[in-house]
């Protein structure tokens, strides 16, 4: 390849795994220019947009992204969004190559009778609402006293949380007001929380199921029916320290006292029940039916014919996350993701697509933690270096076209600078509140902010 100038290369969103893609390519050993290219007004995903606020590690997680971003030689282009402002071939002429970190954003569906009655919804969507999410609407319908929430994972748990704590206890987060709002006048007395399998296979982080216990006024219930261990989940305890502290977690939370509970709100954890169905009437959600499971010896698990109905008025499904097809880049409906061989982009043929990689949930599914978000990067950045003398080569290659192309289109972009203004105010907000930081949740607001436009408004 011609060295006479840097090797462009655009990465498609600024979560964890753009900006992680961006940094390990930074220090790859060759002369590259970076754009990070995000269609929210803000950088670093589901870190912003998708995980509780009531979490003090996003603090560190977002701390050390800010840190790759704010040194400068990576440059962020928020507010554009892919497939609208830019085609895969307006970033073919401007990059000698692109990587795709759009991540998963979608719920996992969930094919059982009454799964789209009013009332019944999916995690995603209220995460993103609690979250402050730009793209989503301001109210969410907080009427239900009784809540199942589907799933065995630290989402269902994040979800459960927030449904069950008292709004007053979130104020010390950055929680937009409007969702502090929502949740202060919610009726909700009980979530249920309703898991497949058996309390050995649940995916809980340790830390996170030993936050439930510290929520005040919120008792945790357990059923000690539920807790069945076969040779499969003994092998899982014995060989795993995460699986050993949950199930510990769990078993002390069963030895507990029921008559000892005294609290207004009750947050239950059911095992082996899974979702047959969601009951309607008049068009509403009143019911969870939940069919008992038995442990088959090896960890999975068998429908007994045994079913039960739990009067709820709500269900959340957190089942997992699930891909979203991006325009002209190849995409594996069944898995939700971009076809890929360590990255390296395939086409309908099994060929790799010259030039396309992906990084990511995109790349590899909704799995994994930070860690594996960087082991990932690692790999997808070694085989695009491997490959620089054969990627195809742009021809409006320099950093001024792109901004040009963005501007002749009327996109309202926002950058690294301008980020840091929307940052400002809104620990500005917290600071006149008493708080941490206060979340702008409108996009117009945001680009204003930004911009510089009536910023201390």
């Amino acid at each position: 390849m011609n060295t006479s100038r840097p090797l462009r290369v655009a990465i498609v969103g600024a979560g964890p795994a753009g900006i992680y893609a961006s940094d390990i390519l930074s220090k790859a050993g060759i002369d590259v220019s970076i754009d990070l290219i995000e269609r929210l007004p803000a950088p670093f995903g589901l870190v912003r947009y998708g995980v509780a606020p009531d979490h003090p590690r996003i603090k560190m997680i977002m701390g050390a992204l800010h840190k790759i971003l704010e040194r400068g030689d990576i440059r962020l282009l928020a507010n554009v969004n892919y497939g609208t402002d830019l085609s895969l071939e307006d970033l073919r002429e401007h990059y000698d190559a692109v990587i795709f970190s759009t991540g998963s954003i979608k719920d996992a569906p969930l094919d059982i009778p009454g799964i789209d009655i009013d009332g019944s919804y999916g995690a995603a969507d209220f995460v993103s609402w609690y979250d402050g999410h730009p793209d989503v609407p301001r109210t969410w319908p907080l009427e239900a006293r009784e809540v199942a929430v589907l799933g065995a994972g630290n989402v269902a748990l994040d979800v459960a949380r927030v449904l069950a704590k008292h709004a007053e206890d979130l104020l010390v987060t950055e929680i937009p007001d409007n969702v502090f709002q929502g949740l202060k006048a919610s009726p909700v007395t009980d979530v249920h929380v309703f898991a497949r399998r058996g309390p050995a296979q649940a995916k809980f982080s340790p830390l996170e199921l030993r936050e439930l216990g510290h929520v005040p006024d919120v008792d945790i219930v357990v059923y000690p029916e539920d807790y069945e261990f076969d040779e499969g989940s003994m092998a899982a305890i014995d060989s795993s320290n995460q699986t050993k502290q949950v199930v510990k977690t769990l078993t002390d939370w069963a030895l507990v006292d029921p008559s000892t509970h005294a609290a207004s709100r009750r947050l239950h954890l059911h095992f082996l029940h899974s979702p047959a169905e969601v009951v309607g009437e008049d068009g509403k959600v009143v019911a969870l039916r939940t069919e008992r499971t038995a442990l088959q010896g090896d960890g999975t698990v068998k429908g007994t014919g045994e079913f039960h109905d739990w009067p709820v008025q709500a269900v959340y499904r957190a089942i997992g996350y699930f891909g979203t097809e991006l325009a002209n880049v190849p995409f594996d409906d069944r898995r939700g993701v971009i076809p890929n061989a360590e990255g390296r982009v395939l086409g309908a043929d099994g060929e790799q697509v010259p030039g396309v990689y992906a990084t990511g949930w995109i790349k590899r599914g909704p799995v994994g933690l930070i860690g594996h978000t960087k082991s990932d990067a690692s790999e997808t950045i070694r085989h695009l270096v491997e490959d620089v003398d054969s990627l195809p080569r742009a021809t409006k290659a320099a950093p001024e076209d792109i901004v040009a192309t963005l501007a002749e289109r009327g996109v309202d972009l926002v950058v690294w600078d301008d980020f840091l203004n929307l940052e400002a105010h809104e620990l500005a907000l917290g600071v006149a509140e008493g708080r941490e930081r206060i979340k702008v949740v409108s996009r117009e607001e945001m680009i204003a902010i930004a911009k510089g436009v009536n910023a201390t408004a």
